[in-house]
């Protein structure tokens, strides 16, 4: 069942961006030949006027096949033969597709579950934040100069900088005259780099707040295998009490691989429960800590959802060109990339060991997320994508005159056979994380 939902949501995003080129290239007049669902062998197809509606073997990906689009026809209603405005909407439908579909599907999520905001909700004790002088209160608008619309947005800005000395710029509510008034402050921020090397239960805090709650439990770790259960209140390790997320974490450093009590207070127990289990020694990436919790807004007006719906698919479309830099720069390893393996598996995850409603409306945030990348990816002039076919529509303007289609077809070619080399290493780096967990 949740595998499925899965595979539904995935195609859906692909089914989405090609139906955007269909439906406008109909509205265009243009004859499209053949609309496929995946690809493969065919398994059955029906024609109803002069389009062949199939569907094929392999249950991914989706195509439009439209006349004269990749071959001269003389015909009028041929793709080809079509004015430039007209064939460039053709080709931005596909894209702009996902990223409206996403913004539709993410204010359906927000509307049921609330949104994050940039609005800090604690700051720990003697944390970079704290050292710093953020309060309760304060929304981040900054993090190292660059403009942060999303707590996600400040988390990767964090993790690019890796903890180097900069400043972060915040907004804060202050009463002057007895009115309250905004201001904005800049504070120099020192972020604390933790060490890979880490000793971990295995669980996720509960939503994204700085929670004590258990939200998820990993595979094969400690916490599972002892017995721990999502929605567990962490209360105390060992002797020492502990209310977030936080303050696990700094009692976990100290601790180590030593063995540890873990007390919780569960929903149907009258008493506290004690655990007993060795936390696992894991080894990957340095993380960078500045000790802040952010703000969940469980409920909001309808604009407020809107408006913050708006926020997530343009945040999200414009971390595209930003990674490509990162990526391109070495800022960001080629091995953080994913595939469409990868992005299954994260999906997958996402859906397991939490309430059916739960899992939904985690699919649908990734579905969003997912489908306004897609979107804003395809918009990157890189032979093959559709980005690519705008620019030469683009020069085609300027020229007055079309792009030979037989050097335009050896150009996208090219960039079809770069992009496949580029999936397979992606697949095979995806394939190499599953078997390694």
């Amino acid at each position: 069942m949740r595998l499925l939902m899965v595979i539904l949501a995935f195609n859906f995003i692909i089914i989405i961006h090609e139906l955007g080129h269909f439906i406008v290239a109909k509205l265009s007049d243009i004859k499209v030949e053949e609309f496929s669902l995946f690809v493969g062998p065919k398994i059955f197809s029906f024609k109803k006027g002069e389009t062949t509606y199939s569907l094929r073997t392999f249950p991914i990906l989706a195509y439009v096949k439209m006349e004269g689009e990749d071959e001269e026809s003389d015909s009028e209603r041929a793709f080809n033969k079509k004015s430039v405005p007209v064939r460039a909407a053709v080709i931005a439908a596909g894209p702009l597709a996902n990223i409206i579909s996403a913004f539709i599907i993410i204010t359906i999520s927000y509307s049921i579950s609330g949104y994050g905001t940039t609005v800090v909700s604690g700051v720990a004790e003697d944390s970079p934040a704290y050292e710093a002088g953020i309060m309760e209160g304060d929304k981040i608008v900054r993090y190292d100069n660059k403009r942060v619309f999303q707590y996600i947005e400040f988390l990767n800005f964090l993790y690019v900088s890796k903890g180097e000395p900069t400043e972060i710029e915040i907004e804060r509510e202050v009463l002057v005259d007895g009115k309250k008034q905004t201001e904005r402050k800049v504070l120099p921020i020192i972020p604390e780099i933790i060490s890979g090397e880490q000793y971990v239960i295995g669980f996720t805090r509960l939503d994204d707040d700085n929670s004590n709650v258990v939200g998820e439990l990993a595979e094969n770790a400690p916490g599972i295998e002892a017995g721990l259960l999502v929605g567990d209140r962490i209360v105390k390790l060992n002797d020492v009490e502990v209310s977030n997320i936080d303050e696990i974490r700094s009692f976990m450093r100290e601790n180590k691989e030593n063995p540890i009590t873990v007390t919780v207070e569960r929903e149907g127990y009258t008493e506290p429960l004690e655990i007993n289990l060795t936390p696992k020694k894991i080894v990957g990436d340095d993380n960078y800590y500045i000790g802040v919790a952010i703000k969940e807004e469980k409920e909001g007006s309808f604009l407020d959802v809107v408006k913050n719906s708006a926020i997530f698919t343009f945040s999200n479309a414009r971390m595209v060109p930003i990674s490509l830099g990162w990526l391109i720069t070495g800022k960001v390893s080629f091995a953080n990339m994913a595939g469409p393996v990868g992005i299954g598996s994260v999906m997958n995850e996402a859906v397991q060991d939490v309430p059916v409603s739960s899992a939904i409306l985690r699919l649908l945030e990734l579905t969003a997320l997912i489908s306004v990348a897609i979107g804003a990816t395809n918009l990157v002039p890189f032979p093959a994508l559709d980005g690519s076919k705008l620019v030469v529509l683009a020069i085609e303007a300027i020229r007055r005159k079309p792009i030979p289609i037989e050097k335009e077809a050896l150009v996208m070619t090219i960039g079809f056979f770069i992009l496949i080399g580029l999936a397979i290493l992606i697949t095979t780096n995806d394939i190499i994380n599953l078997v390694r967990g």
